[in-house]
This record gives C-alpha cells, sequence and structure tokens, in this order.
C-alpha cells in the first residue's frame, strides 16, 4: 500500500490541510516522531491508532542511521499491507524528519510507495503571525540560525532554530537589519512570542524563528502610495491639464514598476493556458 508523510503545520490543529485530515481519518496507524506532533495528530485521530519512534538526541551520524533503519524496519511492513503516516510539524520537505524517513525507506525498504501531503509550512504562516508582508518582486532567504549564528548578506531573510537570540540579534543589528522574533507561533504547547526585543528571549527555544531586512529598504508597490481622495483627485486633475509635463523620476519609476508586474503578470497567464483580451498584449 502506501506510506504517506503528512505535514501538520505550525502546531495549530486547525491549520491540518484538508487533504492531510482525509489521509490521517483513513491510516491505519500514524506514526509520530515528537511529543508535539503527537498532540496535533491526537486532534484528528484516536491516541489507540498513533504510534511513535524515538531517535536520540545525538549529532552522531551512526547513531543517528541506526535509529532510522530501525524506524524503518518497522514502519515499512505495515505500510506494505495497509496505510500508514508519518507525520511532522510544517511541511514534510522542509526542515523535517521525514526526508530521513524516506531516504531509509527507499535504500533499505525500496517496494513501499512514498506520498507525500504538503503542510503549511512556517516558512510561510510567519508573516501572518509577525505582521510581514513579503511584496511581488521582493527575494528572501531561508537559513537556520542555532547557536548564535546570524548568516548576513540578503536583503530579507527567515532564520529557524534562533536558539540563541541575544547573540544573533547582536550581530544582525551590526550588520544593518531590523529583526523581529517568533516564538512557537500557532502552538498550543508553550507560550507564543512576537516581539523585537531579544531580552524576552533570552531562554534557549528551538521553536523560534526571526524575520530579517535590511534598515531602510526601500519598497514601494503602487498601492503603498495612496493618499486621501481629495488629493487623488486634484493630482489626476493636474495631470490631465498641465499642458503636457514632464513626469517626475518618481512618477516615472513607479510608472516603469506598475508596466513590468503586469507584463509579468500577463506572462504567467500565458504560460497558465489563460487566453487574454484582444489589445491586451
Amino acid at each position: 500500500m502506501t506510506l504517506y508523510g503528512v505535514g501538520l503545520g505550525p502546531g495549530d490543529a486547525d491549520l491540518v490541510t484538508v487533504r492531510g485530515r482525509r489521509v490521517l481519518e483513513d491510516a491505519d496507524v500514524v506514526y509520530s516522531p515528537g511529543r508535539l506532533s503527537r498532540t496535533v495528530a491526537t486532534e484528528h485521530v484516536p491516541s489507540e491508532r498513533i504510534g511513535d519512534v524515538d531517535f536520540p538526541m545525538t549529532r552522531d551520524e551512526d547513531e543517528l542511521r541506526r535509529a532510522w533503519r530501525d524506524a524503518a524496519a518497522e514502519i515499512a511492513p505495515r505500510a506494505r499491507d495497509g496505510t500508514v503516516a508519518f507525520v511532522t510539524l510544517g511541511d514534510p520537505n522542509v526542515y523535517s524528519t521525514f526526508g530521513h524517513l524516506r531516504r531509509t525507506l527507499e535504500a533499505f525498504h525500496p517496494d513501499v510507495d512514498v506520498d507525500v501531503v504538503p503542510g503549511v509550512s512556517a516558512v510561510t504562516a510567519f508573516t501572518t503571525a509577525l505582521g510581514v508582508e513579503i511584496t511581488a518582486g521582493s527575494s528572501v532567504a531561508l537559513h537556520e540560525a542555532a547557536r548564535g549564528a546570524a548568516p548576513t548578506g540578503p536583503d530579507r531573510m527567515v532564520l529557524f532554530k534562533v536558539t540563541d537570540v541575544p547573540t544573533t540579534h547582536e550581530k544582525l543589528i551590526n550588520a544593518g537589519y531590523d529583526v523581529v522574533y517568533g516564538r512557537r507561533l500557532y502552538m498550543e504547547q508553550g507560550e507564543t512570542v512576537v516581539t523585537d526585543d531579544p531580552a524576552e528571549l533570552a531562554d534557549r527555544d528551538y521553536y523560534t524563528l526571526a524575520y530579517a531586512e535590511k534598515r531602510d529598504l526601500e519598497a514601494t508597490p503602487a498601492t503603498a502610495r495612496f493618499e486621501d481622495a481629495e488629493h487623488d483627485a486634484g493630482t489626476e486633475a493636474a495631470v490631465r491639464t498641465d499642458g503636457g509635463r514632464r513626469p517626475s523620476v518618481a512618477e516615472r519609476t513607479d510608472a516603469d514598476a506598475t508596466r513590468h508586474v503586469v507584463s509579468m503578470e500577463r506572462a504567467e497567464g500565458e504560460a497558465c493556458g489563460d487566453e487574454l483580451p484582444e489589445g491586451s498584449r
């Protein structure tokens, strides 16, 4: 049959996808690699259908390989005879333990079919929790930042596993970034914290992320320039009656940016098979 890797989302049981919930409800057994993922899974399946697999907290690669080989040996026979799910927080293919299981099955149990059910990842969910908008055309880099690490370079970064917030914060501030942190976002276990003050997160917690953006970074999407209706109307009238006034550099830049976004949207639409109205090319 099939082993499903199911992403449970960032921690709130309501953020499990519809497909993920259906797989969990139909699975003969649901394996959970940790307490937090088990807590979310039990919101959708009875606890008696949940199996646990234990992994040592170690960096010893030989020991980890033995643990995953044992886990695969436990899971593979059940997946051959029925439907099995292995759950992880977030998405199974983004900073997830599921990759270890998939590779181990490929090596020792290649006859087991594997299917992945995507989950809402903190990579995207953090924007809502932190009140951050990543506008069209922006680039964002994704890094781990355990033990005080602070990767720098890109204008915008999402940092995961920020276990030493004060040290990471100092490095990022000195490198010219503004930083906001989120801890245990969407999780019922532990206190959810959103702050730009590193002192509030001095204790170490694996489930801490940061969004870092270069200071004074300009982002001016067209809709960021709305003003009151009277001023807009007056400006429009002035442009219509100025006798051919040459637009300012800022106006030309905005117009070029708008045309670029529109052309990108048209190209994406055509690539997806959309029919464009006559005269819109």
